[in-house]
């Protein structure tokens, strides 16, 4: 794709989950499709959903957490913006987006290390850990750094 038609893509609407433990560390996954890659869970938003129903509904389809073990501390302001690097738009859905527009969630979690389980039917991850939030910024790939950066500057007095 040329840079003028991947600047004409959309973002794509997206969700994202800092789940925090008591430790106000984060959950951290390695994608399984991409080692080396980690990340926090973060998914589309479905037409007509509500973002925040989108972020729980992701959080337990990627963690295998359910709703009634977090409690929501924080959303973002505003929606973060990142764009793909050029040679991955045409091979990330479907070349329909330039990168994603997203809405990110602090959420506290209540259970124990043995209620996360990444090994749900359509698994994101090969591993986790909690990391504390610095540790994850080392972590996430180049391309995510910055939307990283902001989301901890967002959720850093709840965070301390």
């Amino acid at each position: 794709m040329t840079p003028d038609q991947i600047a004409a893509l959309p973002y794509r609407p997206c969700v994202g989950v800092a789940l925090a433990n008591a430790e106000n560390r984060l959950f951290a996954g390695q994608r399984i499709d991409t080692p080396g890659a980690w990340q926090m869970p973060q998914g589309g938003i479905d037409p007509g959903e509500d973002p925040q129903d989108a972020a729980l509904r992701e959080l337990l389809e990627e963690t295998g957490v359910p709703a009634a073990l977090v409690t929501v501390v924080a959303r973002s302001p505003d929606w973060i913006r990142y764009d793909l690097p050029p040679h991955l738009v045409p091979r990330v859905w479907k070349g329909r987006y330039r990168g994603q527009k997203q809405l990110w969630y602090l959420v506290r979690f209540h259970g124990k290390d043995t209620d996360i389980r990444i090994d749900v039917p359509h698994p994101e991850f090969s591993e986790w850990t909690w990391l504390a939030p610095q540790a994850l910024l080392d972590r996430i790939v180049p391309f995510k750094r910055d939307v990283y950066a902001r989301v901890m500057a967002d959720f850093a007095e709840h965070l301390q």
